[in-house]
């Protein structure tokens, strides 16, 4: 090594071509990607132009499975039901720019997925957006399909467009959902607020994964002191991208007015205690089993700090529509006794 040259001047040299290179990886493999998922498109678009003009039915895609494996055995992805995918694709997005701008952006096996899960065009896109924004694997992509996220985000109600100034408040109601998924947990429907706090803090990957980007957990029962008076939050949370600090109060039942009153006296203390001058305004989340918009809305019209209000969906909880159609469990008891008494009086119908 030259006499000119440090020790520390070459590790740093170093460590910027490796930069470089990775960066320049990422390049090819997204630009090998996006080429690949372009000439599937393609694919699928010849046959089904074929199709629909010369009336070929589904057998010519056997054939050419066959024919093309002959023809290219190196290469994978030409089975019967990948060229089944290729032929979907290209039906679903009929504009090569989409596929190149967007489709393209994603890998194949996830594209996949999207076409298995969604039908609506509009919503396909948007998770195809969200992955290539967020950078989901292939199994929390199918997880955030299955959960319905697209159609829970920005479903709570919030005052946040009254007490936030743009463009924070309309981002901080995008990243709120209702209702939020704990099918993760296994919990009865009896449980107490502090068992399921502990439940989520058991379970804090799955909750941060439900919860979306950019949470940062801090604690839970989190102490804070007023006037000589301890008080502790449910949960308490940073955003990385609202650059705030989130309260998250969690209710086993249906909401209540007073609910708001008592965050916005915690999203006061923090903005007081924790809260410094580079951090947005802190943000409050009342988690309750069940709500009433009206009485939510009244609620948060006169708070002057920013609350979020909805409800989360445990394992075993039915849709509301099944709940009163089935019997409880007295019901079903009463049935069975009833049953009992019918058999013994007519020993005609016990078995031999």
């Amino acid at each position: 090594m030259g006499s000119n040259l440090s020790p520390s001047d070459y590790d740093s040299f170093l460590r910027e071509l490796k930069e470089q290179i990775r960066i320049a990886q990422m390049k090819a493999a997204a630009a090998v990607n996006r080429e690949l998922v372009v000439l599937y498109w393609q694919i699928g678009k010849a046959i089904l132009a074929r199709q629909q003009q010369q009336g070929w039915g589904a057998k010519v895609i056997d054939k050419l499975a066959k024919d093309l494996k002959k023809e290219f055995p190196d290469m994978t992805g030409f089975s019967r039901s990948n060229l089944m995918y290729m032929r979907a694709i290209a039906e679903a997005y009929s504009d090569e720019k989409i596929v190149q701008q967007l489709v393209g952006q994603i890998p194949w096996g996830h594209n996949v997925r999207i076409l298995e899960y969604i039908k609506d065009i509009e919503e396909r896109l948007w998770y195809v957006q969200q992955t290539i924004e967020h950078g989901w694997s292939r199994n929390v992509l199918v997880h955030q399909m299955e959960s319905g996220l697209y159609n829970r985000l920005g479903g709570a109600i919030t005052n946040f467009e009254q007490v936030l100034p743009q463009p924070q408040s309309d981002l901080a109601h995008q990243l709120l959902k209702d209702p939020y998924n704990f099918s993760f947990l296994s919990l009865s429907r009896d449980v107490q607020e502090r068992e399921l706090e502990k439940a989520l803090v058991d379970h804090i990957r799955d909750f941060l994964l439900e919860l979306g980007v950019g949470f940062s957990f801090l604690g839970s029962q989190y102490p804070i002191e007023v006037s000589n008076k301890e008080y502790r939050l449910d949960l308490l949370f940073y955003h990385v991208r609202l650059h705030c600090y989130v309260v998250i109060d969690l209710k086993m039942g249906e909401f209540e007015p007073e609910f708001s009153g008592k965050m916005a006296f915690y999203v006061m203390a923090v903005d007081n205690l924790l809260k410094s001058e580079i951090d947005n305004p802190t943000i409050g989340i009342i988690l309750c089993k069940t709500k009433d918009k009206t009485t939510v809305e009244y609620a948060l019209q006169p708070m002057q700090k920013p609350i979020g209000v909805a409800t989360y969906r445990l394992k075993d909880t039915l849709p509301e529509l099944l709940q009163g159609s089935l019997p409880t469990i007295e019901q079903l008891e009463m049935e069975l006794n009833t049953l009992s008494v019918e058999a013994i009086a007519d020993p005609t119908d016990l078995d031999e």
